[in-house]
């Protein structure tokens, strides 16, 4: 499928990404605190409930149609199940790595996404996004650093993240311009809560249960709802940046989701990185901004007509 450059915009498909992952991280340390004492289906069903009540008068004010096809349908449904299954390995992730770890390992997924870019969206992938991404692949290695002995498991859950939504937003920019991004939002939610909210009535057992549903009290309530608005805020964003710029555009531009994971963690949670992953963040920072200004350059091109 040819991809259709009209309305691509890609200095602010970047702006949006950078939103993106500037809130993300918030999102995940919010999993992180809550994923401590409460079931992981249970964030799961707050994080979509608050999508689609957040998202489907929005969408309907501003006259989206949230299901304009049967194609957009099928695709939305998909994009759910993966955003499903890429939210419940990262929350598990959470609560055995720190912040930082987590969303370091996960970033083998922009490299993956470049390349599923280019191979089933025929995005144009040129040397030097090529090399920008793997600067900043190297920045993560330099970032990420763990022992499998004592990470465990537990290692290989950011790893099945990436693959996940490397897809999940392969089929995010294959939908992109067919369907408004509130839309999406909120068909996503509207699609995915039939098979997570059931699971909340089930029974809950053990120190760090999976299905079920305890009541928050107090503060935690107000946790709950900062997960919910920042989660999808977060994912509008990214749904945004897909519409204007193709994924092989914004894959190095992910990896500042990196050094932002880092300041949250440590703001949180007092994790801070050693010399060597101060060091691969600084990488990955000056791989992302390089794209940010190759792309600059490459529009003005385009813009005056040079090649």
């Amino acid at each position: 499928m040819a991809r259709d450059t009209t309305t691509d915009r890609p200095l602010l498909g970047i702006l949006l990404m950078f939103g993106f992952c500037a809130v993300i991280p918030f999102a995940d340390a919010l999993a992180k605190l809550l994923g401590e004492d409460f079931p992981l289906f249970q964030l799961i069903v707050v994080r979509f409930a608050t999508q689609a009540l957040l998202f489907t008068p929005m969408a309907m004010m501003a006259g989206a149609v949230l299901f304009p096809s049967a194609r957009v349908v099928g695709l939305t449904a998909l994009r759910a199940a993966l955003q499903i299954s890429g939210l419940l390995m990262m929350f598990s992730a959470l609560r055995l790595l720190p912040l930082a770890d987590a969303v370091a390992i996960a970033f083998v997924m922009p490299f993956i996404m470049l390349l599923l870019g280019r191979f089933f969206l025929q995005e144009e992938v040129g040397p030097r996004r090529l090399i920008a991404c793997a600067v900043g692949f190297v920045g993560t290695l330099m970032v990420v650093q763990p022992s499998f002995a004592a990470v465990g498991w537990g290692a290989l859950l950011p790893v099945g993240v990436a693959f996940v939504f490397a897809f999940f937003m392969l089929v995010t920019r294959a939908m992109a311009k067919e369907i408004d991004p509130l839309a999406l939002q909120a068909s996503s939610g509207i699609l995915a809560l039939p098979f997570v909210a059931p699971l909340v009535f089930l029974m809950v057992s053990g120190d760090a249960p999976l299905v079920g549903w305890i009541s928050p009290i107090g503060n935690e309530i107000w946790l709950f709802v900062a997960l919910g608005i920042a989660g999808s805020i977060g994912h509008l964003l990214m749904t945004w940046s897909l519409r204007f710029a193709p994924s092989a555009t914004l894959a190095p531009m992910q990896y500042l989701e990196i050094p932002m994971a880092t300041l949250v963690g440590f703001v949180m949670f007092r994790d801070l990185p050693n010399g060597l992953a101060a060091a691969g963040i600084a990488v990955t920072i000056a791989a992302g901004l390089y794209i940010v200004f190759r792309e600059r350059a490459v529009s003005r091109s385009a813009a005056s007509g040079t090649p």
